[in-house]
């Protein structure tokens, strides 16, 4: 065994109980003879996998762990333990057991072996890959998503969308004051952020199908990704979070519009009073989908949380919401203008406040 520590092997995990044991064990016997490190990054899983994880340190010091407390997310969570090791060289395997961590002996011997050589990638695309026992939909899902990525690219990378890879430490930690850590691929975000091309090499691997636990993959996700693309092309002009809160504002306001018009078509509702009723409705919309995709990371759970929450949220929109139905109010009692234009006035003024104040009070307090 090296005496000095060659590499460390980030997880990143989220209700990985059952596999923890089983990548330990594995990664002894791939790295048998390295001096290496675990260092799972868990994100608070309620099935207690940062415990176990923490009962195999007690026996084994190379398994370290960070056990993240109101933070969620994959990249986030990756370059939070990338950070966290004195490794040279640093590798980023997911905690499911679908990668081939019998790779990773080939991968540092090839960093060791070429000081120019920035990043390995672990490929399903290059000759002698394979993506497995995956269904003719996911392939096309993820072809189609490998073609975005490409578009942002500085690099003929054929897997993009890999999320196993190694790096050398001192690349990661000058480029985190630039990382977006948004979604769930992290070699995306390191590629584009880099300010010159980074020199990789791809082996291939075949991916595995997953024993134990739930794949975390979900549409969600799926947004993240799109949301990381943004970012990488648009996010200095617009910031992703403003963007997709106008976007889901503006969602808000076509049920503003659709809940308007039904109450206004009613003999024994004022206008003045299906404003107040529309207001709401979308506030409400706006909420919980807010809550779902823009601050994913901050989101809130529980009924008691999403009660307080859609609370707070109101109260931090209240001066919002009374220039939207004065404005819109004004424009139509005293203008006599068209209802649809006074409704979207109000939207409009009150768009700027509902944004700065719900990410202070609402989110930014969790």
């Amino acid at each position: 065994m090296p005496d000095r520590l060659e590499l460390a092997v980030v997880v990143p995990t989220f209700n990985e109980s059952a596999n923890v044991a089983a990548l330990v064990a594995k990664l002894d016997q791939a790295l048998a003879g390295r001096s290496w490190e675990a260092i799972f990054v868990d994100d608070n899983s309620p099935d207690g996998t940062a415990d176990i994880a923490r009962e195999l340190g007690r026996s084994d010091p190379r398994v370290r762990v960070i056990q993240r407390i109101g933070r969620r997310g994959l990249s986030s969570a990756c370059i939070e333990g990338m950070c966290a090791t004195a490794a040279p060289v640093v590798a980023v395997i997911d905690g499911d057991m679908q990668h081939d961590e019998t790779l990773l002996p080939r991968m540092l011997d090839a960093l060791e072996g070429d000081e120019t050589l920035d990043v390995v990638v672990g490929s399903r695309f290059v000759e002698g890959g394979g993506t497995g026992e995956w269904d003719r939909d996911r392939v096309a899902k993820s072809a189609f998503a490998t073609r975005l990525s490409r578009r942002v690219l500085k690099a003929d990378l054929s897997d993009p969308m890999s999320g196993f890879f190694m790096i050398r430490t001192g690349i990661v930690r000058d480029l985190v004051p630039t990382l977006s850590a948004i979604g769930f691929k992290i070699l995306l975000d390191i590629m584009t952020a880099s300010p010159r091309p980074l020199k990789f090499i791809e082996l291939p691997y075949v991916f595995r199908t997953r024993e134990l636990g739930e794949s975390k993959l979900d549409h969600v996700v799926a947004m993240e990704y799109l949301i990381a693309l943004y970012d990488r092309m648009f996010g200095r002009i617009i910031p992703v979070r403003f963007a997709m809160f106008s976007a889901i504002g503006a969602l808000g306001a076509a049920v503003h519009f659709v809940v308007l018009a039904l109450s206004f078509g009613l003999d024994f509702i004022t206008f003045f009073q299906a404003t107040i009723i529309a207001t709401v409705v979308a506030m409400t919309f706006n909420f919980f989908l807010n809550n779902a995709l823009t601050y994913r990371e901050q989101r809130l759970k529980g009924a008691a949380a999403l009660f307080g929450g859609w609370v707070s949220f109101c109260v931090v929109c209240a001066v919002g919401a009374v220039a939207n139905i004065g404005v819109a109010s004004f424009l139509f009692d005293v203008e006599h203008g068209d209802w649809r234009f006074a409704a979207l006035a109000g939207i409009l003024v009150s768009a700027v406040w509902n944004f700065v104040l719900s990410s202070r009070f609402v989110w930014g307090r969790y």
